[in-house]
C-alpha cells in the first residue's frame, strides 16, 4: 500500500489505515510544487528584502533582533536543531514516532515553509525505511512548537542523532554511509520549520484517539460481560430514557447494550432486585460521555493535522513572510487534557465494577471463588484496579493551565501541551490494564452463573478469552493471568 502525501484532508482513519497496513509514502505532485514554488520564492525574497525576517535572517525566539549574515544563513539553521535537541527523560514509543514523521512531511508539503523538497523527502525516505528517530519525552513547552522532541526527531537529517534501524539503536551517521545517504545542507529557514510545530503533540493525540476508540468499544463489551455476571437489568439501556436526554454517545452506547445481549437467557430471566448501582445502570450515561469527548477531540486534532504550524508562515502568492503563533499547542492541549478526564473516567466506573462483582452479591461468591478463606481469589486484582485508577486521577490535573515563560520573556505563555499528551498516554495505558481486570474478574463471575447462557456475541468473547485466561478454582500466581487479559484486549473487538 502507498500513501501519497498531497493537500488533500488527511484523517485518523487514514493514518490508522497507514500504519496498519505498514504502507510507504510518497511525495504527490500538487505537494512537490507547492514545496518548490515556496522556496524559490524565499531564496528571491532574500535578494531584495532589506529588512530582517525573523527566523531566516534573525536569531530565534528573543534574539529575534540579531541579524545574520548570508554566508552563514545555512550554518544558522544547523545550529538551530543541533541546539535544541536538549530532551531528556523516556523514549517515546516508536508507533509515535513514525506518526509524527508522517505529520512532519506532512505540514511542510503545503508549500508555506520554505523547505527544500530533498528535506521533506528524506523524512519520508526515514518512513519508508523505517528508520525511528530517538525521540525523548521531555522538553517541549508546547508552544514555540515542540522544539526538544523535534530536534531529536530532525538531527537524523543533518546527519546527526540517533535511531533505531533494523531492531538496533545506532547513530544516524553510521546508518546514513551505510545507505549512501547524504547528510542535507539546510537552507535558510528550514531548520525553523523542521522544529516549529506540533507534530509531538499532535502525534501522541493521533495514536491515543485510536487507542481510544478502541478501549471505548471493549468497555462496552467488557461493561456487558459484567452486567450478565452481576445480574443486572436490562430496562436502563432502553432507548426511551435516553431519546428524552438526546446524547448522541449515550443513545449509541445504550443501543450497543441491546445489541450485544440480544437474546440472552441471564438477562431475560426475572430480577428481584429493584434496581442495580450506578456503574451498571449508568454505563450509557458514563460510557456514552466518553464517546462524545472522543468524537469532540478527534475533529479538532484532524484540524490540527491538516494545518501549518511551524513559524514564520511563507506566503508567495502574496508576497508575504508572516511572523506568528500557529506553533502554539493550546488549541490541542486542552482537548488532550479534556481526553484524559473522559478515559479516566471509563477506568473508574470499570474499577466500580470489579469491587461489585467480588463483593459477594446476588449469589457470587465472595472474591469469586468456590472456598472463600482458604483462597483470597480476586481479592488484590481489585486493590490494583483501585490502585491504578487512583493514579491516573493524580495524571488529570491539567497541563493546560499552566504556563511558565521562556526565551527572557519573549515567550511569555506556553501551552505545556506537550505534558498532556505524554500524561495522556499513561492514562490510556492505565485504563487499559484497569479494563482488563474487570474482563478477568466478569468472565470468572459470569461461570458462576452456568449453566445459563448469555447472549451470542458475549459467549463468542467468553470463549476467545478462556482460550488463554483460565477458570480460577484456588489461589495461583495472577499476575501473568491479568498480562493475559490486558494483551487479550490489546486488539480490535472482533468477536
Amino acid at each position: 500500500m502507498e500513501h501519497i502525501i498531497s493537500h488533500a484532508h488527511l484523517t485518523i482513519d487514514k493514518i490508522r489505515e497507514i500504519l496498519d497496513n505498514h504502507a510507504t509514502l510518497r511525495l504527490g505532485d500538487d505537494a512537490v510544487a507547492a514545496i518548490q514554488k515556496c522556496r524559490q520564492y524565499l531564496d528571491e525574497k532574500m535578494k531584495t528584502c532589506d529588512r530582517p525576517i525573523y527566523g531566516v535572517t534573525t536569531g530565534f525566539g528573543s534574539l529575534c533582533n540579531v541579524s545574520v549574515g548570508a554566508e552563514d544563513l545555512s550554518q544558522l539553521q544547523h545550529n538551530l536543531v543541533m541546539s535544541h535537541a536538549c530532551g531528556i527523560g523516556e523514549e517515546v514509543r516508536p508507533e509515535i514516532v513514525r506518526i509524527m514523521l508522517l505529520l512532519k512531511a506532512q505540514n511542510l508539503s503545503y508549500g508555506h515553509s520554505g523547505s527544500q523538497v530533498v528535506t521533506v523527502q528524506r523524512l519520508v525516505d526515514m518512513f519508508n525505511n523505517d528508520i525511528l528517530p530517538v525521540v525523548y519525552q521531555q522538553g517541549s513547552l508546547g508552544a514555540s512548537g515542540d522544539l526538544a522532541p523535534l530536534a531529536h526527531l530532525c538531527l537524523p537529517i543533518i546527519g546527526m542523532g540517533e535511531v533505531y534501524y533494523k531492531g538496533q539503536r545506532r547513530e544516524a551517521a553510521d546508518v546514513w554511509a551505510e545507505l549512501g545517504w547524504e547528510p542535507i545542507r539546510l537552507q535558510s529557514k528550514e531548520g525553523l520549520a523542521l522544529l516549529n510545530g506540533t507534530q509531538f503533540m499532535s502525534a501522541h493525540a493521533v495514536w491515543s484517539i485510536i487507542q481510544c476508540e478502541r478501549l471505548s468499544v471493549w468497555a462496552d463489551v467488557i461493561g456487558a460481560i459484567s452486567l450478565e455476571a452481576y445480574d443486572g437489568r436490562i430496562e436502563p439501556f432502553y432507548p426511551h430514557s435516553h431519546r428524552l436526554r438526546r446524547h448522541n454517545g449515550q443513545l449509541r452506547t445504550a443501543e450497543r447494550f441491546l445489541t450485544l445481549l440480544e437474546g440472552s437467557e441471564l438477562i431475560q430471566r426475572p430480577k428481584e432486585h429493584v434496581q442495580d448501582p450506578y456503574s451498571f445502570r449508568c454505563i450509557p450515561q458514563v460510557h456514552g460521555a466518553v464517546k462524545d469527548n472522543i468524537a469532540r477531540v478527534k475533529e479538532v486534532i484532524e484540524d490540527e493535522i491538516n494545518g501549518v504550524t511551524d513559524n514564520p508562515n511563507v506566503f508567495p502568492d502574496e508576497d508575504m513572510v508572516i511572523s506568528a503563533g500557529n506553533f502554539h499547542g493550546e488549541p490541542i492541549a486542552i482537548p488532550m487534557d479534556t481526553l484524559a478526564i473522559a478515559m479516566a473516567e471509563l477506568g473508574s466506573i470499570s474499577e466500580r465494577r470489579i469491587f461489585r462483582l467480588i463483593s459477594g452479591q446476588r449469589g457470587l461468591p465472595s472474591f469469586l471463588v468456590a472456598t472463600p478463606g482458604l483462597n483470597s481469589g480476586f481479592m488484590i486484582p481489585q486493590y490494583t484496579a483501585a490502585s491504578i485508577v487512583s493514579q491516573t486521577k493524580g495524571y488529570c490535573w491539567p497541563a493546560s493551565c499552566d504556563s511558565i515563560p521562556s526565551s527572557q520573556g519573549q515567550e511569555d505563555h506556553v501551552s505545556m501541551g506537550s505534558n498532556a499528551a505524554t500524561k495522556l498516554v499513561r492514562v490510556i495505558e492505565n485504563v487499559e490494564s484497569v479494563l482488563g481486570i474487570e474482563l478477568f474478574n466478569a468472565v470468572q463471575a459470569l461461570d458462576f452463573r452456568r449453566p445459563a447462557r448469555s447472549s451470542e456475541p458475549i459467549e463468542k468473547v467468553v470463549a476467545e478469552y478462556r482460550k488463554v485466561v483460565p477458570f480460577i478454582k484456588n489461589d495461583t500466581y495472577m499476575h501473568p493471568l491479568i498480562k493475559a487479559s490486558k494483551a487479550f484486549i490489546h486488539h480490535d473487538y472482533h468477536c
